[in-house]
């Protein structure tokens, strides 16, 4: 979105902030935490989507709501560009600081504020991480349930920018439908709530819902109300090996038409197989031309039921191999085949483009065919791996930089792979956002009307244009 004309020039991506703005940056935070020479501020200046990077001019660390408004006011006074950021661990390159000026890490605001059983709900900042909140909520017998592949480093706050999925995402949905409230800081430095502790609440325009995959564009969250479920008395896992990812796709759909809604559905192809199987020596089956992975949580009965209904059907649909875990040890190896896939995968070459598309479930097996054509197509290598349950796939591409065009290549296919998606009902993302990777593909997704109507959204919550500006079209 242009601001010319209307609101103050960005600044940034030039020699640095002036001196009076790091002054008053100090004395907002303390010195130590504001960062302005070349190598404190190097690290900041990517996050985990390889192939972006911008240099921030600073780096600004708040411990306090009221710190992170005063820092907004100041930008908005300045026209600084603000790219608020957690662990810097999303793979949308929605943390890049293309404009330069300040990158604000919320890391330090990490503390659970709160967890109430009666409620069922727990409050925390914003930089707490979400192994932190589901460990805090699991002391008192209660499930956060959203589970990332990188709950163990990224932020509760970051997980609400960009709402993140997980592994139990067909079951228990993902991290906007868990979000009951939201502090927030506007980029005019007002503090506002949206929101609260309540599981139903119609008043007004739901702003915490539109705030939740918002990418730090509208405004800075600061502290996060979510709500939480009773944890369930035991979770168990299976897996079975199919000739051809079609098989899979058609027990997927067998074991959901038949009712039963796993807690996990997921999916590897051959070259995933085999590079986890190289990683983590799990003795998987190398000839499979697909694993899928599947279980389920509640009582024991119910969950063992379950589990034997899964691998009865995949059995029927023609499984060249079914394993069910004995005990929750042996359920937490099988889990590893999926949790260890980019890993595994990573080991390849030394750059992992890891990508994120969603089609309707039927037409699972149909994208990653057309996948492996595409890749055949534009002599990249790609393995495919994601949720088969609701039809989140992740198409990874590995290659050497050194290796002449092979960048261009992996850009073309994954082009190629986008608008597939599209073609067949679906969307250029699922859960990892859209950052400044997936922005040229974003109006194709949307729309002209909706991409109008974002940049008058952005408008009204951003009118001096400094947050996180030229991501979601803004």
């Amino acid at each position: 979105m242009s601001t010319q004309g209307t609101t103050p020039r960005l600044r940034g991506s030039g020699p640095g902030l002036p001196e009076d703005v790091l002054t008053e940056l100090r004395g907002i935070v303390g010195a130590t935490h504001v960062l302005s020479l070349d190598g404190d501020v190097e690290p900041f200046s990517r996050d985990a989507t390889p192939l972006f990077r911008a240099r921030p001019d600073a780096v600004v660390m708040p411990g306090t709501t009221e710190e992170v408004s005063a820092i907004l006011a100041l930008a908005s006074r300045r026209g600084i560009p603000v790219t608020p950021r957690g662990a810097g661990s999303n793979l949308a390159a929605a943390t890049i600081p293309e404009h330069g000026g300040i990158v604000l890490v919320l890391t330090r605001m990490n503390r659970v504020l709160e967890v109430s059983e009666g409620e069922l709900l727990a409050v925390v900042q914003a930089g707490t991480t979400t192994a932190t909140l589901a460990d805090a909520a699991a002391a008192k017998g209660l499930l956060y349930a959203p589970d990332p592949g990188s709950r163990t480093v990224s932020t509760v706050a970051g997980n609400v920018a960009m709402c993140a999925g997980g592994l139990r995402g067909l079951k228990y949905g993902v991290t906007r439908n868990y979000v009951l409230g939201l502090e927030v800081v506007l980029p005019t430095g007002e503090v506002m709530r949206t929101g609260g502790r309540l599981w139903k609440d119609v008043a007004g325009y739901d702003l915490t819902r539109l705030l939740t995959g918002s990418e730090g564009t509208l405004a800075v969250i600061t502290e996060i109300t979510v709500g939480l479920l009773p944890m369930p008395a035991t979770a168990m896992t299976g897996l079975a090996y199919f000739d051809h990812l079609s098989d899979a796709g058609r027990a997927v759909a067998r074991i959901i038409a038949e009712g039963t809604l796993p807690a996990t559905l997921e999916f590897l192809d051959n070259r995933c197989v085999n590079a986890v199987e190289d990683y983590a020596q799990l003795g998987l089956d190398r000839q499979a031309g697909a694993l899928l992975l599947f279980g389920d949580d509640g009582g024991p009965e119910m969950v063992a039921s379950s589990l034997q209904r899964m691998a009865d059907v995949c059995t029927d649909v023609g499984a060249r191999g079914v394993t069910l875990a004995q005990d929750i040890a042996g359920s937490e190896a099988l889990l590893t085949a999926r949790r260890c896939s980019l890993p595994a995968l990573a080991r390849l070459a030394p750059i992992t483009m890891l990508e994120d598309v969603t089609v309707p479930r039927p037409r699972l097996a149909e994208m990653v065919e057309t996948i492996d054509a595409i890749a055949s197509r534009h002599s990249v290598t790609c393995a495919t791996f994601g949720h088969a349950g609701d039809g989140n796939l992740h198409p990874t591409i590995v290659f050497d930089p050194d290796d002449g065009d092979a960048r261009h290549r992996a850009e073309a296919a994954f082009d190629e792979i986008f608008h597939a998606a599209m073609a067949l009902g679906g969307t250029i993302t699922g859960e990892h956002g859209v950052g400044a990777a997936k922005r040229p593909w974003l109006a194709a997704r949307l729309g002209p009307v909706q991409m109008a109507l974002l940049q008058r959204i952005k408008a009204a919550f951003d009118p001096a244009g400094i947050l996180n500006p030229g991501k979601l079209g803004s």
